[in-house]
């Protein structure tokens, strides 16, 4: 499908066919609850309800550590995750959200107000334009502390671009957090023809080495799974359709440091979790599904983590981690084709 007719089926998709998250056909950009924190679920019960329904997403691309933060909301639709990422990050932080949808938007834009008074501050802002030209959307170089979407990344047909533009609006050490659909094999042809799979978020599903590949390619030389789970689809047609194609929701978490290494090179460091991240993190910090760490209590990591910890502006005042020394060879836990 060429690009330009696959961003009109997906805008006539998002913004005409679907008019509430109850009109999709498959789970597929509609999993359930991800597991909010009190923090989250506070904010998220002061979201509009018409925003709320509007919402299709399949996981929560919410960091733990945000405050202060200039956020980027890559397809932000009606703009549930940007008001969530709103009271996230304060009335110090800012929210952008970019989506090429006016419906989308037009909603998203209508409750300002309304949120405003519900958190106390008007942080967010909503411009139209396109994921894989942020340039044209007005996001400048090295402006952007964080990067979030949700199971938007899949609809683009030129995914590479979109990773390229994030890598060149993140900050030095900053993050990109985001949810989307995987798949272990490569979509077939005839299926990525289908508008109505390629709404349902399954014909653009990222075949996970080919976008381990990808992010090699655009300088993200590692990354880490921070929540994962299976899709089913739910729809008996359309898994008639996708045949063996098996299909996962990941939730990644990747920086901007060019030095990170494609392997878990080990350094003899150790980080220390200083308890500090708020609400709810008191008394440990879940990083991704293999790293928890517990306050005050010294955990053996490798290079890359310590460069994350110490180089990203949201991490770096609540842990400390211990000077390099010699390298001793492949840090213990070998990383699979998601992380360590």
């Amino acid at each position: 499908m060429e690009l330009f007719d696959l961003k009109k089926e997906v805008q006539d998709y998002y913004g005409k066919t679907l008019q509430d998250n109850k009109d999709l056909k498959t789970n597929a950009c509609c999993l359930g609850d991800p597991g909010y924190t009190a923090k989250e679920a506070d904010a998220l019960s002061k979201i509009h309800d018409e925003i709320t329904k509007k919402f299709y997403g399949c996981g929560s691309p919410i960091p733990q550590a945000l405050t202060g933060a200039t956020v980027l909301d890559l397809g932000c639709g009606s703009g549930r995750d940007c008001y969530l990422a709103s009271a996230m990050v304060g009335d110090r932080g800012k929210v952008i959200g970019i989506d090429m949808t006016d419906e989308q938007l037009e909603v998203a834009n209508r409750y300002k107000d309304y949120h405003r008074e519900k958190f106390g501050w008007a942080n967010v802002e909503f411009r139209k334009g396109e994921i894989e030209d942020l340039k044209g959307a007005g996001i400048a170089d090295n402006s952007i502390d964080c990067v979030i979407s949700n199971c938007v990344i899949n609809l683009s047909g030129d995914k590479e671009r979109v990773f390229r533009e994030v890598w060149r609006v993140l900050k030095y050490g900053g993050e990109l957090y985001f949810s989307d659909v995987f798949s272990d094999r490569r979509i077939p042809e005839a299926l990525r023809k289908d508008s109505v799979l390629w709404g349902e978020c399954l014909s653009g599903a990222l075949y996970i080495e080919d976008f381990r590949r990808m992010m090699l390619k655009v300088g993200f030389n590692y990354y880490y799974v921070a929540k994962q789970s299976c899709i089913t689809v739910d729809n008996k047609a359309l898994e008639a359709q996708c045949g063996d194609i098996k299909f996962f929701s990941y939730t990644i978490r990747a920086y901007k440091i060019p030095d990170l290494e494609d392997r878990c090179e080990d350094y003899g460091e150790q980080a220390t979790y200083l308890g500090t991240l708020g609400e709810g993190y008191e008394k440990s910090f879940k990083f991704d599904r293999s790293h928890i760490f517990e306050t005050g209590k010294p955990m053996r990591v490798c290079r890359n983590f310590g460069l994350v910890l110490t180089q990203n502006e949201q991490f770096k005042s609540h842990f400390t981690v211990t000077p390099v020394k010699e390298h001793i060879g492949l840090f213990e836990t070998t990383p699979g084709v998601c992380g360590c």
